[in-house]
């Protein structure tokens, strides 16, 4: 249903207000989704529940037809540019946004347990850049990985921008958290996963990798990279680079090893 709106203090528009500074603090079980690619996942594929969507007056027209076929007992308030920029903070430069809501988190036994016996998992350790863990979900969508897990130490992939950076994939891949990383091995290993670590010191080239029927691919920040721990357990593979260089961007590197392991 659309609901014009004039007034920013209008009371409905509340969880909308202050956009990032609520990115930093949190939304108790709630997340901001931004931009229309993003919306017409989270409406059409993603396994969240939509509490409201927020949209520019001109940005209507152009959504009516999904917002008539998914958004019949969903509120869509409708603002004018001031309105907007207004109560967000900032200007929304792609006049969309939606509140979801998180629900409860599933848990990793669960999530690879109904994985298909061919499976390709994500395991990330330490990642504390939005923008890096939105990008790994990115490639996670595109080249078939059926889960993320994620440890204690990783941000969260719902918050905004890492929704934003994964064009959505974020709300379409499955995830779930691990606290430890020893856990994460644990949990990986009892589901029947051959675990890889990906690291520029890997013992083994990238491309001479044969993966087993269920992989999962261990990656961890720039800089630090995995611990200690988990490479001495798992295989370790490395992404041969030119003399006199050695490490690239975990996002590009992810996906450089997940089309390899996706391909074999």
């Amino acid at each position: 249903m659309l609901i014009e709106i004039d007034d920013p203090d209008d009371p409905r528009l509340e969880p909308y207000r202050d956009v990032r500074e609520r990115d930093l603090v949190g939304r108790e079980g709630m997340f901001i989704a931004e931009g229309e690619v993003v919306l017409r996942i989270l409406l059409t594929r993603s396994r969240f529940d939509v509490a409201s969507v927020l949209l520019l007056e001109s940005r209507t027209h152009a959504l009516g037809t999904l917002l008539n076929a998914r958004c019949a007992d969903i509120p869509i308030y409708v603002v004018t540019r001031a309105v907007m920029d207004r109560i967000a903070g900032f200007p929304v430069h792609r006049g969309v946004l939606a509140l979801g809501r998180t629900g409860a988190a599933p848990q990793a036994n669960d999530i690879l347990h109904d994985l298909p016996a061919r499976s390709l998992v994500l395991g990330l350790v330490g990642l504390s850049n939005h923008d890096n863990v939105g990008g790994i979900f990115r490639n996670a969508a595109a080249f078939g990985a059926g889960a993320v897990i994620l440890d204690g130490t990783t941000c969260d992939p719902l918050y905004r921008k890492a929704i934003r950076v994964s064009v959505g994939a974020a709300l379409i891949v499955p995830f779930a958290r691990v606290e430890r990383p020893e856990g994460m091995l644990d949990t990986l290993s009892a589901a029947g996963f051959e675990i890889l670590a990906l690291s520029s010191g890997g013992r083994e080239s990238l491309a001479q990798t044969r993966r087993a029927p269920r992989t999962a691919l261990l990656v961890g920040a720039e800089g630090p990279g995995l611990p200690a721990s988990l490479m001495s357990w798992a295989r370790s593979v490395a992404i041969p680079m030119a003399p006199g260089f050695d490490s690239l961007n975990v996002s590009t590197a992810t996906g450089i090893a997940l089309h390899h392991l996706s391909t074999i």
